[in-house]
């Protein structure tokens, strides 16, 4: 399996058309043959600290957006080739731009292996 975990910084105002836009690269990377899973993650909770970790306290919910909107998503493919292709086909889509209008930062990238 190969995977990749994308971080993105999202622009408050771009909220709405960032999630419309998630769901639109979803439905289309599920489509595709060789995707075995899509999840796109909305950070909604922080950790009151670590003693709350330690002591098995929930997660405390945020209630406002101070500067950005984090998202993440993660991505489980068959192989590497698999994802350049659909990476291709991505920006001839131009989902790229549309992204990028979105966000506040260039988004950050992890590629790997499953290890076992």
């Amino acid at each position: 399996m190969f995977y990749e975990i994308c971080i993105y910084e999202v622009k408050i105002d771009r909220e709405e058309e960032f999630e419309e836009l998630i769901k639109e690269v979803g439905d289309f990377y599920r489509s595709c043959p060789g995707v075995q899973d899509v999840k796109y993650i909305k950070r909604t909770h922080r950790q009151k600290d670590f003693e709350a970790v330690k002591n098995g306290e929930p997660p405390i919910r945020l209630t406002r957006k101070v500067g950005k909107i984090t998202y993440v998503l993660y991505w489980e493919l068959e192989n590497e080739e698999i994802h350049g292709k659909i990476c291709k086909i991505g920006f001839e889509k131009d989902f790229i731009k549309r992204f990028h209008r979105c966000l506040t930062t260039m988004p950050r990238i992890i590629l790997g292996e499953e290890i076992r």
